[in-house]
């Protein structure tokens, strides 16, 4: 499958199987053959090359982690500092499933992964994986979606099933939250993790045009507990008014959400500031203030 992308081995077996990774392959390959919708791609390697343009250091080989298309890839390959930036799909590279990558030992300067990791069942092992790959001193960086996701879509679906059907079945995917993910970063073993999101607004004139571009994302539901039979006609409609009745601009048109959640950390390496370890401190702070020994530093005003 082209551009099908790098994951990494689960480190836990008792990870929860949450995606039919099988029906993710699939459903990317379809939307990459009916022509990707890529703006959210596209915000993401703007924002992707903003950041990387604060890191003063060359990136001779870097490592491409299930980005859905080249485009990371081809503006990677324009910076003055890079040798090779593998492996996406194109002549030559590795292909892999995005929870077993085949790198390991160290061997790439730089790993980045933009709106793919959103969707393997084991964040924390792909995470180590990818740190494995790199370097010391080695950076990784990456966005995926995040719990906002997709909100309005979440609401409007749960409430029409519930209406019609007698309960809901899951239909949006259980986004990871930015809480959570510098935690993640830490147990990988990254350095310096940092972890923040950013909330996108896109509108569409009606619910339809979005979910069609869901389709042409990838991104339809491919959850394994999902629902098996085909949704109703009577339940599609009144979600759509749902959606309508909740969610719409004073204007008619309807918003969509995307949260995209950027993770960042280094491979440890000697030359790393490090944090002070309890009781190490060479000066008191009465000294650094200029208090007398007899007299408590006073609070800020």
């Amino acid at each position: 499958m082209a551009l099908s992308g790098i994951r990494a081995i689960s480190t836990r077996m008792t990870s929860p199987v949450v995606f039919d990774r099988s029906l993710v392959r699939r459903r990317l390959a379809r939307a990459l053959r009916a022509g990707y919708a890529d703006f959210l791609l596209v915000r993401a390697v703007e924002d992707l090359m903003e950041r990387l343009s604060t890191v003063s250091r060359p990136f001779p080989l870097i490592l491409d982690v299930g980005t859905p298309t080249s485009a990371a890839a081809d503006a990677l390959r324009r910076l003055g500092t890079v040798t090779r930036v593998g492996p996406v799909a194109e002549p030559g590279a590795i292909l892999g499933d995005e929870e077993r990558l085949p790198f390991s030992g160290g061997r790439f300067d730089l790993a980045v992964s933009l709106l793919s990791l959103q969707s393997v069942n084991d964040l924390p092992g792909s995470l180590i994986q990818i740190r494995r790959a790199l370097k010391p001193d080695g950076l990784f960086m990456g966005a995926l979606l995040g719990g906002g996701t997709l909100t309005e879509l979440r609401q409007a679906f749960t409430q029409a099933e519930a209406e019609l059907e007698g309960g809901a079945s899951p239909r949006v995917a259980p986004f990871a939250d930015v809480k959570d993910l510098g935690g993640l970063l830490q147990r990988a073993g990254f350095a310096l993790p940092v972890a923040d999101s950013e909330v996108l607004r896109v509108r569409y004139g009606d619910p339809f045009a979005l979910m069609r571009d869901l389709r042409l994302m990838g991104l339809t539901n491919a959850l394994v507990h999902r629902r098996r039979t085909p949704l109703r006609r009577a339940t599609l409609l009144r979600a759509a008014e749902i959606y309508g009745e909740r969610f719409a601009d004073p204007d008619g048109r309807l918003p969509a959400t995307f949260e995209i959640i950027w993770l960042s950390g280094w491979t440890p390496h000697d030359s790393q500031q490090k944090p002070l370890r309890p009781g190490s401190a060479t000066m008191r702070l009465a000294d650094a203030l200029g208090v007398p020994d007899d007299q408590d530093p006073a609070p800020p005003a």
